[in-house]
């Protein structure tokens, strides 16, 4: 009897004896991950212009700095109007994903020269430049908290009025009804209790919020349930308004939205024009791509 009561609390532990071990281990790739330094350099002190910002491209190239003799992108030239809408096409690893990583200064250009609103992104603070800069990604990313953290990214600064303004102006404060507790509802990690059309509305809310000058769509319709893909198509065009955008397609639907089309292949630029030109010109990669069928040539 006595060699029983000594067993659970040896299985016990045992057991917190393993959590310790993986408390540590995550620990220290904390620990690598807070000592690694950026290559970017934030020194700017310039401040963007308001509203829509124009894009510019001169010549850009791109390697990697584990792969510099590969160049991901070569020579892209583009100057996309304030208040533009670009539709990006291309297949997997053609260079979009990368394109849209040096328009947020994920990376800086090994070659060329990027412009965002007339200025270098490096002359402008990194803090600011991602507040006017924004994307929105087919994988969202939420954080195991309240619905109203996730959407101000823990800014105590954005009080709930501001928040319901833009809920209500997306159309979402039916979307929001639904929840338990409004703005206090805890999701889980990675946005445990949401459809993915939900964790859209969310994320769009989100770049809402910022109010950028220049919004960057991933194919972030992809992803919807029946149930709110209306309602998250309403809230795309609500964003798209009075804003630069550029939209990574897959689908014909998204790109009915763009006033340009871009067609990458290999890094390079193939094909850039109006959409509505490039559709009515058979000799055109975009009439090819509408009368195959996108989704099957862009996979």
């Amino acid at each position: 009897h006595y060699t029983e009561l000594l067993r659970d609390p040896i299985a016990q532990l045992r057991h917190q004896l393993t959590e310790l071990q993986q408390a540590e281990a995550g620990i220290k790739r904390i620990e690598t991950l807070l000592a690694t330094r950026s290559r970017l350099h934030d020194k700017g002190t310039a401040q963007l212009p308001s509203g829509p910002l124009a894009v510019e491209l001169d010549q850009v190239g791109f390697s990697y700095a584990d792969e510099p003799e590969e160049q991901v992108l070569r020579d892209i030239s583009l100057h996309l109007q304030p208040g533009k809408v670009l539709g990006l096409l291309g297949r997997t690893g053609s260079g979009k994903s990368t394109l849209a990583r040096l328009l947020l200064r994920l990376y800086d250009p090994t070659a060329g020269e990027l412009r965002i609103g007339g200025l270098r992104p490096a002359d402008v603070p990194l803090p600011l430049y991602r507040q006017r800069v924004a994307i929105v990604t087919q994988d969202v990313q939420l954080f195991q908290a309240s619905v109203r953290d996730n959407l101000t990214f823990f800014n105590p600064l954005i009080d709930d009025e501001e928040i319901m303004a833009v809920l209500a102006e997306l159309g979402l404060t039916g979307w929001l009804d639904t929840l338990p507790a409004g703005l206090e509802s805890e999701l889980g990690a990675g946005g445990g209790g949401l459809s993915a059309g939900q964790a859209q509305l969310l994320a769009l809310a989100r770049v809402f919020l910022l109010d950028p000058g220049l919004v960057i769509l991933d194919e972030a319709s992809s992803r919807l349930d029946p149930a709110t893909e209306q309602l998250l198509e309403h809230a795309i065009d609500k964003l798209l308004q009075n804003r630069t955008a550029i939209l990574i397609a897959h689908r014909l639907g998204t790109v009915q939205r763009a006033d340009e089309i871009l067609i990458l292949e290999d890094g390079q630029v193939v094909e850039h024009g109006d959409r509505i030109v490039l559709a009515a010109t058979p000799a055109s990669r975009f009439y090819g791509l509408l009368r195959t069928g996108m989704e099957a040539v862009l996979a």
